[in-house]
């Protein structure tokens, strides 16, 4: 089965950094666009920023210049460099791969990991 794992939240203080990372793994065929969205509490779920397996990338405009998105195709693992951190950003990062896997090609989600902006 497939699996996408991330890892890399914490809390950190204003203005401050972290990388987060989302190794996908299982019976992977091949990887089309992975992304990064995130959830705040009492809000929707959006997205942050996406990369396609050619290296095309978008980012929503709240993060553009303070996030960078990134991926390592031979370890099947994407990464989020988040710098300049708002307190808006606290929220729970997930992350979501589009995957052939042994159920064809579907989107996959993992777990989400946390991220606390605050002094």
């Amino acid at each position: 089965q497939v699996q996408l794992v991330e890892s890399g939240g914490g809390l950190v203080q204003p203005g401050g950094s972290l990388r987060l990372s989302c190794a996908a793994s299982g019976s992977i065929y091949g990887i089309y666009t992975m992304g990064w969205y995130r959830q705040a509490p009492g809000k929707q779920r959006e997205l942050v920023a996406t990369i396609t397996r050619e290296g095309r990338i978008t980012y929503v405009d709240s993060v553009r210049g303070r996030f960078t998105i990134s991926r390592d195709n031979a370890k099947n693992t994407a990464y989020l460099q988040t710098s300049s951190l708002k307190p808006e950003d606290t929220a729970l990062y997930y992350c979501k791969a589009n995957l052939w896997g042994v159920d064809g090609l579907r989107d996959y989600w993992g777990q989400g990991t946390q991220v606390t902006v605050s002094s």
